[in-house]
């Protein structure tokens, strides 16, 4: 065990152990920031639409609508948050205003919400493939392609079960899902902007496409919200159903309409969580994604939804209920074969965007619970990283196996899916505003925004904006408890299991930190840094950092202390602790609480230097990107060479080019150094990070020489020199790539596959795209010195 490992640094002479308190993170545009939200909000405008016309009757895009427009004053609340707690996550917010209790509830709720967005987004993806190869198999067999092994006695076309192959694909969605987050998915902001351009392009075509056929054919908006046009569903009258209260539902009818409808506004949480990655100047941008997302969602969601009912015929709305977007193509003016041309289109966003959101869900849900984690509400158990993958994987099996609980219960019906789905949505939203209504009294310091209006009578400032979202929100979250008894017994059920966790959990926590605590100080000199510098550090420029995730597998470091003097150069070991979605973007020394894991690293770390008998200095850095963290690190503590063992997912030039992305993503002055990749085996390979002169072979410089011996003959260039050729051949040439960027790739691509002796030895290849990084010399020999002191 740690505990019993840690006497091998004597408490007279203890090892310096820094924590850095900010979060070294790589900054994103509002446009990727809106991306990645639109990619969870959006998804449920493929499946919202049908649930609340189920619920509420032929009424429900107007609260569909209205749920949209509502969403402006919820993300105004998160503004608010996020503007005066970098990460305003709900948990940040509640615990900030009401106290652990609070906070330990709301998150329950949230994570009911996070649960419950795998299954419904999978289920619907689903229910959209299959209506599609239904309707693919019916107009196969129109037109007598299809074959009779797919044809039933009456001679009907086969169809597919749409509940039960719903459920099929949702399970192998979710089976892959868990599978890439075990081995540790990368969280692009790139393919989230991938996805959403993609089904930019599909809301152009479906909005305008469908206003044309709306013109052309003429059409009959849905009835008016009013109470006389609400025709509840009787699973949508929860516990009232059979009551004498039914028919005196006026006010309270609207209100239950509005609670069944609200699922559309889920993904509102995920605003939050990436505003600690959105650039300078961060509140602008804030502001500027949330108007993005607002216009998006109000004219996807909205806008589908009213569509949708006017172009589908009323016999057919129960047949495209589960997938109404799939149904307002194939009820578009046109010919045949563009409509399932564009059909098919729309399963395809459907799939990326739905799909996509199984995987959002299990990232911030285990980014939720990894941050009441590290607040010390859930023991270490829960944290203890994979064996070989290094990833949280006891958290993810944990939100795997209640979705597949949910969608083997569901059996793919995504009705009983969206009934249930709201309660973690308005619970969790009302807490939050609720939060944020204390704040405004309790909270004293910066506050970047105020959610509008807000009046003053003397001193005293009425927040009308705020508390009439919050009256909103409670009005439709107890109107929900009643009518809503899926959601209602389940959401409770769940949220309970999961507070009644949570509490015990941090009880066990509480102790046993208290003696990790009193060990770490015992054999560490703890030390606790806002930002990292050398300066802080106490460090020397040209050190060595080297990178530890394995306490059983310290080969990297051993490698390193093998060819160092640390008399020369500092060796820094770095243990990089991830703050994915849902973490905090400040560690605080009373809030630091270090796992057992982590304990583990450190005094493996130190006992390997005391078997060389030589010093390093331990270094722990909160990141959301362990490349950026590394990169960060290097350049803040002049380091001339970065350490890292080989990686179990990827191959040293993958390890390579995203230390070379980090490094791009730098801002200016930033500093070149050498990163190595070390296996088991002691085998290395060396690549420098930023910019660096190419490996020219012999025959290209034998060129060069030509050229300047000939272009010397001129009486005019006595004082040419060999870099003036290269400068002059490198500035025309990107002069005529920018006039003939095709012609020279294709040009370029020929070269290198010819095989002739000016081609490039393939030996001294640069990596493709691997954006400032480079691979060095080919390391000789292990006894050999590599560059910079190594």
């Amino acid at each position: 065990m740690a505990s019993s490992r840690t006497t091998v640094a004597p408490s007279s002479d203890r090892v310096r152990l820094i924590v850095a308190s900010s979060v070294m993170l790589t900054f994103i545009s509002f446009w990727r920031a809106a991306s990645i939200v639109l990619c969870d909000l959006g998804s449920s405008a493929f499946y919202a639409g049908g649930i609340a016309e189920e619920a509420v009757g032929a009424a429900a895009p107007w609260f569909i609508l209205g749920i949209m427009l509502f969403s402006f004053a919820v993300r105004a609340v998160y503004v608010e948050s996020c503007s005066m707690f970098t990460r305003g996550g709900v948990y940040r917010v509640v615990k900030e205003a009401l106290g652990g209790t609070f906070a330990k509830l709301s998150v329950s709720a949230l994570m009911f919400d996070y649960i419950l967005t795998g299954p419904i987004s999978g289920v619907s993806a689903g229910q959209y493939i299959t209506g599609l190869m239904n309707e693919l198999m019916n107009v196969a067999n129109a037109s007598h392609w299809l074959p009779p092994a797919l044809m039933d006695a009456h001679n009907n076309a086969f169809q597919f079960d749409m509940n039960h192959t719903s459920a099929v694909f949702a399970a192998v969605v979710t089976i892959y899902y868990w599978w890439q987050n075990i081995k540790g998915i990368e969280e692009s902001s790139h393919k989230a902007m991938q996805v959403m351009q993609i089904t930019t392009v599909m809301v152009i075509i479906l909005m305008i496409w469908g206003v044309y056929s709306v013109l052309v054919r003429g059409a009959h908006l849905p009835p008016p919200p009013t109470v006389q046009n609400l025709k509840f569903s009787n699973d949508a009258l929860g516990f009232l159903r059979g009551t004498r209260f039914v028919p005196l539902l006026g006010l309270f009818g609207i209100l239950m309409a509005f609670g069944h409808s609200l699922l559309a506004m889920s993904g509102e949480e995920s605003l939050a969580q990436v505003n600690r990655e959105i650039e300078h100047p961060k509140l602008k941008n804030l502001k500027r994604a949330a108007i993005v997302i607002a216009i998006y969602s109000l004219i996807f969601t909205g806008g589908a939804t009213i569509l949708a009912y006017m172009l589908i015929p009323l016999k057919d709305h129960v047949l495209y209920q589960d997938n109404l977007i799939a149904g307002l193509a194939m009820n578009l003016v046109g010919p045949m074969f563009w409509r399932i041309a564009f059909r098919i289109f729309v399963v395809l966003v459907g799939f990326l965007i739905l799909s996509g959101a199984i995987n959002t869900s299990m990232i911030g849900s285990t980014g939720v619970l990894m941050r009441v984690a590290e607040d010390g509400v859930l023991t270490d158990w829960f944290r203890k990283p994979h064996h070989k993958f290094g990833t949280s994987s006891r958290i993810v099996n944990l939100v795997f196996i209640l979705q597949m609980v949910t969608i083997i219960a569901s059996r793919g019906d995504v009705i009983i899916l969206g009934e249930a789905y709201a309660f973690g949505v308005i619970w969790s939203f009302t807490f939050n505003s609720l939060a944020m209504l204390v704040l405004r009294y309790k909270y004293h310091g910066e506050r970047g925004w105020k959610v509008p209006p807000n009046f003053r009578i003397g001193k005293t400032e009425i927040p009308v904006g705020l508390i009439s979202v919050f009256l909103v929100l409670l009005s439709t979250a107890i109107v929900n408890l009643f009518t809503k008894s899926v959601a209602t017994v389940s959401g409770i059920i769940f949220a309970a299991a999961f507070f009644v966790i949570f509490t015990i959990s941090e009880r066990q926590n509480l102790r046993k930190h208290a003696i990790t605590a009193r060990q770490m100080k015992d054999h560490f000199q703890l030390e606790h840094q806002d930002t990292i510098s050398r300066e802080s550090t106490a460090l020397r420029p040209g050190g060595v950092m080297v990178t530890m995730r394995d306490p059983s597998n310290p080969f990297a470091l051993k490698w390193t202390l093998s060819r160092t003097s640390t008399d020369d150069q500092d060796v820094v070991v770095i243990s990089v602790r991830m703050m994915g979605v849902g973490g905090p973007e400040y560690l605080s020394a009373e809030e630091t609480s270090f796992s057992e894991h982590e304990q583990m690293i450190f005094t493996k770390a130190v006992s390997v230097a005391e078997s060389f008998g030589k010093k390093v200095s331990l270094l722990v850095v909160p990141a959301g990107d362990v490349f950026a963290a590394l990169v960060q690190g290097a350049n803040s503590l002049e380091m001339d060479a970065v350490v890292s063992s080989i990686s179990s997912k990827m191959t040293a030039e993958d390890q390579a080019f995203h230390m070379g992305q980090a490094w791009e993503a730098l801002p200016e002055p930033k500093r070149q150094f050498n990163f190595y990749v070390v296996d088991p085996g002691n085998d290395v390979k060396v690549f420098y990070i930023g910019p660096h002169a190419p490996n020219l072979s012999p025959d290209d410089v034998q060129l060069v020489h030509r050229l300047w011996l000939n272009m010397r003959r001129d009486p005019s260039m006595p004082d040419l020199h060999h870099s003036d050729i290269i400068t002059y051949a490198l500035t025309r040439l990107a002069g005529q790539y920018a006039r003939e960027k095709q012609e020279i790739l294709r040009d370029l691509r020929n070269y290198r596959a010819a095989d002739s002796p000016a081609g490039l030895p393939s030996g001294n290849q640069e990596l493709p795209a691997a954006a400032g990084a480079a691979p060095a010399a080919k390391h000789p020999a292990l006894s050999s010195k590599p560059p910079h002191g190594l």
